[in-house]
């Protein structure tokens, strides 16, 4: 397990320049993001400018908006059903985080939200998740709600045709869990390619931190 190093930077220039270069270093090498080093866990000690309202459509049935997950810790990934690595990888290490945390994995709503809307319609998500723990709902909507949830949560994304020349594609996109508090604030980022046992102490830190 590596220690959580507290950052001296403002917050919201920290986490700016780390998603900028994200999305520049995905940008530049044409694939699916897939970091094979995490880069290091950002320690808060404000609010930066990411989140805001949302409405979209749950794979349990039914209209969510931000909204509904007040009163929850709301852990996001973003990505898609086709997404080759990173996205089962991230779903499976949140997962194990999940069963890790016991009991207090209770105040927690953990969501998947779908980058890539025309493919990933409600059904095919929840086919999808059925593959990880039951407690992951899936989120979908319209391309232009999905725009609007991507630019609130600075995700990068980017479709790459396939070089084969059919219609198949890739989706680039930033591979971030995002941590939201109770009230909606974002609270903090880590890779979703860390260990299942690790996020789930990143998750203790950060709920108990932002509290205190």
């Amino acid at each position: 397990m590596r220690e959580y190093i507290p950052m001296r930077l403002p917050f919201k220039l920290l986490i700016a320049a780390l998603l900028v270069l994200t999305a520049a270093c995905a940008a530049a090498a044409g694939l699916v993001l897939f970091v094979s080093k995490p880069a290091p866990v950002v320690t808060t000690t404000g609010t930066a400018d990411i989140g805001g309202p949302f409405t979209l459509v749950s794979t349990r049935g039914g209209t969510v908006t931000d909204q509904t997950y007040r009163g929850k810790w709301l852990v996001l990934f973003f990505g898609y059903t086709y997404c080759p690595d990173v996205c089962p990888t991230t779903l499976n290490n949140i997962s194990v985080a999940l069963e890790e945390l016991g009991a207090d994995a209770n105040k927690l709503q953990p969501v998947f939200v779908t980058v890539d809307p025309d493919q990933d319609t409600r059904e095919v998500l929840s086919d999808y998740l059925k593959s990880f723990d039951s407690r992951i709902v899936g989120l979908t909507g319209t391309q232009a709600q999905i725009d609007r949830i991507v630019k609130e949560y600075r995700i990068y994304v980017a479709k790459q045709k396939s070089e084969s020349g059919d219609d198949d594609y890739l989706v680039v996109h930033s591979a971030y869990i995002y941590l939201m508090d109770p009230q909606g604030k974002f609270v903090n980022v880590i890779q979703g390619t860390q260990s299942g046992k690790e996020i789930a102490a990143w998750l203790r830190k950060e709920t108990v931190h932002s509290k205190s």
